[in-house]
């Protein structure tokens, strides 16, 4: 896989719950696309979700990814707790449901052949790509909410 793109995805909620929204930013050769959305009743982390599954579906081909992140919730989710949650039928070592299942179950899927390396970055903090899916996420949910 050499052809290798940088998605940066962010959600962001007017309450918690509330109306969301949710943006990703892919930068492939030299171009440069973004995506935005909402969902009425939502969350934080539901809207973090959707934002690294709508990225990772807008990709034509298994690409190698740099996945840039402010949601330490998704990037431990993938890196870190996922494997264990598959292994126990979508449980946790509680042996309670995951939370947001159906959205953990759409990212798995999404992940697909991609080589993807997953980066942090904090929020809020002068990036200008996070920042700017920071603003798209916030004015989708911000659309929803006026239409009301």
């Amino acid at each position: 896989m050499s052809e290798r793109v940088t998605l940066y995805t962010d959600g962001s909620c007017l309450q918690n719950p509330g109306p969301g929204g949710w943006a990703a930013i892919l930068q492939w050769r030299d171009e440069e696309r973004e995506l935005s959305g909402s969902a009425p009743d939502s969350t934080n982390n539901r809207m973090e979700l959707q934002a690294a599954i709508e990225g990772l579906l807008a990709l034509k081909r298994p690409m190698a990814v740099d996945l840039y992140t402010d949601s330490t919730y998704v990037m431990k989710g993938v890196t870190e707790w996922m494997p264990r949650w598959k292994a126990n039928g979508w449980r946790t070592a509680a042996k309670k449901p995951v939370q947001n299942q159906d959205l953990w179950q759409e990212l798995d899927a999404a992940l697909g052949d991609h080589a993807i390396s997953w980066h942090w970055v904090k929020g809020h903090a002068g990036n200008d790509l996070n920042e700017r899916c920071d603003q798209l996420a916030h004015a989708a949910a911000t659309a929803l909410a006026e239409q009301g």
